[in-house]
């Protein structure tokens, strides 16, 4: 049963989130991918992170249901983030940030030291890679897509391969299942785009910094990811100062959920 929406104000904006999970542990914190709202998690994936801790998913300002007007750029992203954790009165929490989730997770972790006790960045950039593969050409023809279909979303998040595809096509089905959210308003899409630019062009990048992640990091990725490839993870395991690497072998941008069992149970055991 999918968890309901619930509404609480902020210093920047009304924000919608939703909250899974039950126990002691302390909250984990998602934060979404490149146009991302609060149903494209997979709710298997949510389950299984729920079934130790609570799991805090939200939209930032701008973004589904929530009020307010989408930034362009990661620092501000990350400031709403913030807020956010600080309206719901948290002291501390665990932080999982997703793609240009990541980058987000990447710089409130940076700045809020105190507050943030583990890390979690899946499938992202710390900004500012100069090595690595060059990218296809087809993916930014298909990430500029104005609605992405099932093919198309295949081809982002998932490999080249039948048992990739088989899963990724049994993911994205369980996540339309589960969607209410509206699709992202094209002022928000065109915000995130500009923020992941910038980002990549090492305008605010967390890679000079990485120097000041003081918390234990955990940095996963698919080594077929067409979006951002295991390079970056890579480069960000070697210069951030306490960082686990995994790298998914035959899995795309949404290893997450191609590998729901072993990656929750890595996350788990990681922030246990």
């Amino acid at each position: 049963m999918k968890s309901p929406d619930m509404f609480i104000t902020t210093s920047h904006a009304r924000l919608a989130y939703r909250m899974d999970g039950a126990g002691e542990a302390l909250p984990l914190l998602l934060a979404p991918r490149f146009r991302g709202t609060m149903d494209d998690w997979d709710p298997e994936f949510i389950g299984k992170l729920g079934a130790r801790r609570p799991v805090i998913r939200f939209d930032s300002a701008g973004i589904g249901v929530s009020d307010g007007e989408t930034p362009d750029n990661v620092a501000d992203m990350a400031r709403i983030a913030l807020a956010f954790v600080d309206a719901l009165g948290l002291a501390d929490f665990d932080l999982l940030g997703w793609s240009m989730g990541g980058f987000v997770a990447l710089n409130l972790a940076i700045d809020n030291p105190t507050r943030v006790r583990r890390l979690v960045i899946a499938g992202s950039s710390p900004g500012a890679i100069t090595g690595g593969p060059p990218p296809s050409p087809r993916v930014a023809q298909v990430a500029a897509k104005e609605v992405n279909d099932k093919e198309d979303l295949a081809f982002l998040f998932f490999a080249a391969t039948p048992s990739s595809r088989a899963a990724g096509l049994a993911s994205l089905a369980r996540i339309e299942a589960a969607s209410a959210t509206p699709a992202m308003r094209k002022e928000a899409v065109m915000g995130h785009a500009k923020a992941i630019g910038a980002w990549s062009a090492g305008q605010g990048a967390a890679r000079p910094r990485l120097g000041k992640l003081t918390m234990p990091t955990l940095v996963a990725g698919g080594a077929a990811d067409v979006l951002m490839p295991a390079y970056a993870s890579f480069v960000l395991s070697q210069e951030a100062p306490n960082a686990k690497l995994i790298i998914y072998p035959n899995a795309g941008h949404g290893f997450l959920f191609q590998y729901i069992d072993e990656f929750t149970r890595e996350v788990n055991d990681f922030l246990a």
